[in-house]
This record gives C-alpha cells, structure tokens and sequence, in this order.
C-alpha cells in the first residue's frame, strides 16, 4: 500500500464538473493498493496517517507536533492507482502490481472506513473516475508512505 500525504489548508475532488468532495485544513491522501495488501495493512496505514505530527505547534512554534487528529483537521482520500506505475521499463507505465479494480476497491472502503472511525470528517472521490485534484498545499508538506509485503 501506498499512500502520498499532502498537508493541505483546502482541497477538493471534482468529477464530471461536480465537487464531490471538499475540506478545509487536514491531510490530502491519494491511497494506491497493491495486489498483495490486505487489512492488516490497510489498519497500519490509516493508524499512521492518523498519528503523524505534520502540524505546528502554534503560529509562533512551526515545529511540527501535532497531528490531524490533535487539531481536528478534516481528510480528502483519493484512490491513485498509478502508483504503483513501474516506468522502469519501456515507454509505457506498467500497473501489474496494483490490485484489480474489484479487489482494490474493496480495500479502499476498508480504509476510508478505517479513517471514518476515528470521528473526523473524512471526505473521498469516486473510485475508478477521471478525477480532478485542487488543492492548497500547506508549507508544501508531501511525504510518501509505503507498506508492503513483509
């Protein structure tokens, strides 16, 4: 599983011209599965997005201590097949390490569900869609989590 934190001070999905999801200050995940993820994972994952400190103390102490949860920030979560896009061959992105469609959607809600448990407001896109992606990075704060096989 990977996930790209973006700390965000707004953000918002759009699909076919519509909002479909919108936050204030809080965390931007786009959330890539891979065939080989499971739940065990996809806890691990959302237990870290939570209790990262990617948030400032105050305004006159930037270092960073506090996390989405502390400051009762807001999440916009993305599915993000590509990636797992291996551009290592070829001219041509290959995805056959991301999980099928079916599979990778399963653990997607798994994990939305995972974030909605801890009691803030969780906003997502439409999985499978061409999505458009506005967002006001904070700082820029975008850090790249990775969890895989063990």
């Amino acid at each position: 599983m990977r996930v790209i934190i973006q700390r965000v001070k707004s953000s918002q999905v759009i699909v076919d011209g519509e909002i479909i999801g919108k936050i204030g200050t809080g965390l931007n995940l786009l959330v890539g599965i891979a065939e080989t993820d499971t739940e065990a994972k996809l806890e691990w994952m959302a237990r870290k997005c939570l209790d990262l400190r990617l948030f400032p103390e105050s305004a006159e102490n930037s270092r960073w201590q506090k996390s989405i949860l502390e400051i009762r920030g807001e999440l916009l979560v993305i599915s993000q097949f590509t990636l797992y896009g291996d551009c290592r061959r070829g001219r041509r992105p290959s995805f056959d390490k991301a999980a099928s469609p079916k599979i990778a959607e399963n653990l997607y809600d798994c994990f939305v569900n995972k974030l909605h448990a801890s009691g803030l407001r969780v906003e997502t896109g439409k999985f499978g869609a061409m999505m458009q992606v506005d967002l006001e990075n904070d700082g820029p704060v975008t850090l790249m989590l990775e969890r895989e096989a063990e």
